[in-house]
């Protein structure tokens, strides 16, 4: 369904001063609302104390009929999390490093103007969101919502020790860096876990990734059977013994890519772990899963880390957000 053409609607844009340049996303917003018919747009900027949750609720307050992330992977989360099942409309003009919901969405991410564009002529999809209730350390119990990936354990870890000013140098490669940081100290540990209400498993795991879709930066489909309009989540578990195990799921991820084929040092990567019937990877799906841990684990949404938690349940719901696609696009 288009949204252009109706002067009594305005779209709200929700930006992150940080991440972005104000006056060329000012001048190509302005361009893009009057083209599509729009009346004049409002701004909200998110502030430390503020990334993006309550910017939203104020243009909601305001009846937009629409609200522009800009900004990176944590703005985009959190404008998400304010008009969850609002019938609000998202928009995107990506930022940052990763840019992940956008990629998946395959929205561009090289050209503002592309993505406003797409923001007021586009057309509107329903997805998933991915929530969150998390018992952390203390026994506070906080809910929120993640629209790519949730993790536990070395995947948060690696969130922990990535350094801000390295991705500012080199992009989403600077989590290679978090991962050789983390791998070292880095424990299995023991949970329990329920998917889709079934029979509690136990587990000695060294991370859990929890997938509303399945597409990371180098275009890695790391699940690739992630939806994000399917109503489920898909599950990997990740119990490798030693770095021989850590490079068995490598491989499994990046042959299913086509990644390790095109080099001499994949094929032999292969050919070391190719042997291997150790089971360090499992994969479940399922519209909820439950994880009690023995002891608090870190816990990270969509690359930002959410400290340590004691118990997790995670499940989607279905069609709560409704995003702007290109208007040729079924993606």
């Amino acid at each position: 369904m288009s949204a252009s053409g109706n002067l009594n609607q305005h779209a709200a844009v929700v930006y992150n001063p940080v991440k972005v340049d104000l006056d060329k996303l000012r001048a190509s917003v302005d361009a893009a609302a009057r083209a599509a018919g729009w009346a004049e747009t409002q701004w909200f900027e998110t502030s430390v104390d503020d990334v993006g949750q309550a910017a939203t609720q104020r243009a909601l307050d305001a009846d937009a009929a629409m609200v522009v992330s800009a900004g990176g992977d944590g703005t985009v989360r959190a404008v998400a999390e304010a008009l969850r099942d609002s019938g609000v409309r998202m928009a995107i003009v990506p930022s940052g490093t990763g840019n992940l919901l956008a990629r998946n969405l395959l929205l561009p991410l090289g050209s503002i103007d592309a993505a406003t564009t797409i923001a007021f002529s586009g057309a509107d999809k329903p997805i998933d969101l991915g929530v969150a209730s998390v018992t952390t350390e203390s026994g506070a119990v906080e809910e929120h919502v993640f629209l790519v990936m949730a993790g536990l354990g070395l995947d948060a870890q690696m969130i922990a020790h990535t350094s801000d000013d390295l991705k500012k140098q080199v992009g989403w490669l600077a989590y290679v860096d978090g991962v050789a940081r983390a791998l070292p100290k880095a424990r299995p540990f023991r949970i329990r876990y329920s998917v889709a209400g079934r029979t509690d498993r136990p587990a000695q795991v060294s991370a859990i990734l929890v997938a509303n879709c399945g597409l990371l930066p180098g275009n890695l489909q790391f699940l690739p059977d992630a939806r994000l309009d399917d109503g489920i989540l898909d599950i990997a578990v990740l119990q490798p013994k030693g770095l021989f195990g850590w490079l068995t799921i490598w491989r499994r991820v990046t042959w299913e890519n086509g990644v390790l084929r095109r080099s001499a040092v994949g094929r032999r990567m292969i050919a070391a772990t190719e042997s291997s019937n150790e089971r360090v990877m499992t994969t479940l799906r399922g519209a909820d899963i439950r994880i009690a841990l023995e002891h608090a684990q870190d816990f990270e949404l969509d690359g930002d880390e959410f400290g340590l938690v004691r118990k997790v349940r995670l499940h989607a719901d279905a069609g709560a957000l409704i995003v702007r696609v290109p208007a040729e696009s079924d993606s």
